[in-house]
């Protein structure tokens, strides 16, 4: 069998680059994809967040005002007579 000439090897190469070339973009497009995805995943959870808090703060308004919270006693020991 002949060796391969260098042209022959530079076509192989080549080859190998594009079909490298080609993996690599459909790695890209998946990836942007993902992200995309993601970031809309994340826009619906600050979204849901924000509108909890919203809800969270009318409670809290309608919370009557407790003023000062009760001192605390401390409990009689059974030590003392």
């Amino acid at each position: 069998m002949a060796t391969p000439t260098q042209i022959d090897q530079i076509a192989e190469r080549t080859e190998r680059l594009l079909v490298r070339y080609r993996e690599l973009q459909r790695t890209n497009k998946l990836l942007t994809e993902q992200v995309s995805s993601l970031e809309q995943e994340r826009d619906s959870l600050k979204s849901r967040l924000g509108a909890a808090r919203a809800r969270i703060d009318a409670l809290l308004e309608r919370l009557p005002d407790a003023g000062p919270p009760p001192a605390v006693r401390a409990a009689p020991r059974k030590d003392t007579p």
